[in-house]
């Protein structure tokens, strides 16, 4: 058993190692090309073995429990960072709402094994990562109320803080477990990083919005007065 155990832990690495490769070259590299999109689709593989050997780690093995929410984090926000781009802003289908409430329960169940059992990590650290996956699995499960024109505005916004928050929930879970001295703070810096990189990627598709849109004024304009 110690063997499959090391066996998983060492994929779980592995996966973990190389998704964290994959994100941070899908960010730095051109938006909307070929390399951006590979290395996108790596990212997401990888994340979706961490999803398989971390689970299997806490469920088989009683591992680190805490690790359970940051890969259900990670793991929903790429999943549904991608299903952004896949339905570009139309309602989405049936198992687009499963997947979230199911991301809810299992929260709210590992809310309860935390007040059987006791905190594991520091508090804030867990209290803020299931406040982060509660609001973006509840964003998902408004969309059905959420005006399409709506949606359709808001689709490079979602996917940059869905996938830039993947990277920053697996940035945290590693850095926390390779400094275990440093924390919280090799906890939480990596999110807070992750979350002022947000903020800088939504000022910048804000005027990258409004320059299209003044050129688009700009060229209806003259269009009109070459006709007059």
């Amino acid at each position: 058993m110690e063997k499959l155990h090391l066996a998983n832990l060492t994929l779980h690495v592995i996966a973990g190692s190389t998704a964290l490769l994959t994100g941070f070259a899908a960010v730095f590299a051109k938006k909307g090309l070929g390399k951006h999109v590979l290395f996108g689709k790596y990212f997401m593989w990888m994340i979706v073995v961490v999803i398989i050997t971390g689970l299997f780690g806490v469920i088989v093995f009683n591992r680190n429990s805490f690790l359970l929410v940051i890969t259900l984090l990670s793991g929903y926000n790429c999943f549904s960072g991608i299903r952004s781009l896949k339905l570009r802003g139309q309602k989405p289908e049936t198992f687009d709402y499963v997947i979230p409430l199911l991301v809810m329960i299992s929260a709210v169940y590992y809310l309860y094994y935390l007040n059987s059992n006791g905190l594991y990590w520091s508090p804030v650290i867990i209290y803020s990562t299931l406040g982060a996956l509660f609001l973006v699995s509840g964003y998902d499960l408004c969309k059905w109320f959420i005006p399409v024109h709506f949606l359709e505005k808001a689709i490079m916004y979602e996917h940059a803080y869905k996938m830039i928050s993947a990277l920053s929930a697996i940035s945290s879970a590693f850095s926390g477990t390779v400094f275990p001295d440093y924390k919280p703070y090799s906890q939480f810096l990596p999110s807070v990083a992750g979350m002022i990189y947000i903020i800088i990627t939504f000022i910048l598709l804000s005027k990258k919005s409004f320059i299209f849109k003044t050129k688009t004024i700009v060229r209806h304009t003259n269009q009109d007065a070459s006709r007059a």
